[in-house]
């Protein structure tokens, strides 16, 4: 996804996004062990929305984040779900071995409405230590390309991947090998 140029991934993200509620629509029957190898590996992003964001030279808030971070797949296997806001935040713990997004902070891309404004602004970042304040989503982040809004509307982040050997993979949640998990209903 990252050698896609910025407005590929956002329109890639979005679609992904809107198929969400239609994820499941084909199945019929959890996936079993057979159907699922072990072997293959599932590489999660995640998807952020707020009604605002506001931001400085170091840090983003994403005010009024929504408790429920979006998580999804491409092939060969696909999910899609979500996860409670202290099961993402968990993602960022050193306990989640070796990929977790500490150790291997994420790429973002913002889409951020703001007024007068023909497009949403987007805006490439590496994110890295996330704190909750209230009902905000406070990271500190590296400009990667684009322009760091000040303020805007509703926001948008799309988070890059985290494979497995991190905390998100087979078996997460129930997701992948032999288990009903949240992405399947």
């Amino acid at each position: 996804m990252t050698h896609l140029p910025i407005r590929a991934r956002h329109l890639f993200a979005l679609a992904a996004l809107i198929a969400l509620p239609y994820a499941g629509l084909a199945q019929s029957a959890p996936k079993t062990p057979a159907a699922t190898p072990p072997q293959q590996k599932v590489q999660l992003m995640f998807v952020q929305t707020a009604d605002q964001l506001k931001a400085d030279d170091k840090t983003l808030r994403l005010v009024n984040v929504g408790q429920q971070t979006l998580y999804f797949s491409d092939r060969p296997v696909r999910v899609a779900g979500h996860l409670t806001m202290p099961a993402y935040l968990d993602e960022w713990k050193a306990s989640e071995g070796p990929d977790n997004f500490s150790n291997d902070p994420p790429n973002a891309t913002l889409s951020v409405y703001q007024p007068g404004q023909p497009e949403n602004t987007l805006t490439v970042v590496e994110i890295s230590h996330p704190v909750i304040e209230g009902k905000d989503m406070v990271y500190r982040y590296k400009l990667i390309e684009g322009k760091m809004p000040k303020a805007g509307g509703a926001t948008a982040v799309f988070i890059d991947w985290i494979g497995v050997g991190g905390g998100v993979g087979p078996g997460f949640h129930g997701v992948g090998v032999g288990a009903r998990g949240v992405g399947w209903r």
